[in-house]
């Protein structure tokens, strides 16, 4: 490589360290299980660079030796110990210092337990604690700092996987398998996860924020989340309730007060995510009203279908009543 190369290569490097990020990054942890395997990897790889400039050093005083010095014998002597006995003695005390960092975490039937299905291209989630009823949601995950979860993980149509790089290493969902992944968050933020696994034309566009909360705010979220939702605004209320029942809606999707389906996304809380349609967009009312009039323009393949028999004005009616789907308390400002 020439100096000149060398340089725009270096200059680079700024550039390239930008795009790096705290809310989607395994170099980033805020999980027990992702902090164990990023010390295990910084092991590993400093261990490889010892290797590398051991072997360059090797390399240099070989090349450097006056004609004679090395013979056949002392040659072979290298190799063995170099090629045989140091790597054996190496990966054995790596594989004994690791193996404790790949036990799974304990858990119990207390702790809280979230199933999550992989469907194309949504997230199914439902929190499962002993002695209640499930709470259901969509393309978001919300957990307690300092306590142990059970991700209960699977699929309703093709394989996925679930990964929150910062949590956790990712794990396939399988239709017609339940694969557990414990884990334990260590630090409150919001978090990104994506799924990993190439599954249709939207895979790059399937996420889902993971927001890991306060143990007092989660309990407090949670007795809340299982309160029926209130919408304030009676003429919102019943416009949208309407347009809901009359447009079908309630075939494919849940919402409190309208009826009941399983195929789609619950819509009970709508009003309190940060994200539509799985992490793509803000859930303004104005993106909502546009996703329901054609959801393909900003997910191919979704199979949700297209309402553009709706008037504009009805769809805006129709993602108003769904915003109000969350308690006034529970709204973020500017949502």
């Amino acid at each position: 490589m020439r100096r000149s190369d060398a340089g725009k290569f270096l200059a680079l490097w700024p550039l390239m360290l930008a795009g790096c990020n705290r809310h989607q990054s395994a170099l980033a942890p805020f999980g027990l299980e992702a902090r164990s395997t990023l010390g295990l990897t910084i092991v590993l790889a400093a261990g490889g660079l010892v290797i590398a400039l051991g072997v360059a050093v090797i390399y240099a005083i070989a090349v450097r030796a006056p004609e004679g010095k090395l013979t056949h014998e002392r040659g072979m002597g290298l190799v063995l110990w170099l090629g045989a006995v140091v790597p054996t003695v190496v990966l054995t005390a790596l594989l004994i210092w690791s193996l404790p960092a790949m036990r799974p975490m304990p858990a119990t039937g207390q702790d809280l337990h979230i199933r999550v299905e992989g469907e194309q291209f949504w997230w199914r989630v439902a929190y499962r604690q002993a002695g209640a009823e499930p709470l259901l949601s969509a393309n978001e995950i919300r957990m307690p700092v300092g306590r142990t979860v059970v991700f209960e993980l699977t699929a309703t149509d093709v394989v996925h996987s679930l990964w929150i790089p910062g949590l956790a290493g990712k794990m396939d969902m399988i239709p017609g398998r339940i694969n557990r992944l414990v884990v334990k968050a260590e630090k409150p933020g919001t978090y990104r996860g994506v799924c990993a696994e190439f599954c249709g034309l939207s895979h790059a566009l399937m996420a889902f924020d993971v927001i890991a909360m306060e143990p007092a705010a989660f309990d407090a979220w949670l007795t809340a989340a299982r309160v029926p939702p209130r919408r304030t605004d009676s003429a919102i209320r019943d416009h949208g309730a309407m347009l809901f029942a009359r447009e079908g809606c309630g075939s494919c999707h849940s919402a409190s007060g309208a009826p009941s389906g399983e195929i789609g996304p619950d819509l009970t809380r709508y009003g309190e995510r940060r994200t539509l349609g799985a992490g793509i967009l803000a859930p303004t009312v104005a993106n909502t009203a546009a996703f329901i009039r054609d959801p393909h323009r900003f997910k191919p393949g979704a199979r949700m279908p297209a309402y553009r028999n709706l008037r504009q004005d009805e769809a805006l009616a129709l993602a108003a009543w769904l915003k109000r789907a969350g308690t006034p308390e529970m709204q973020e400002p500017g949502r």
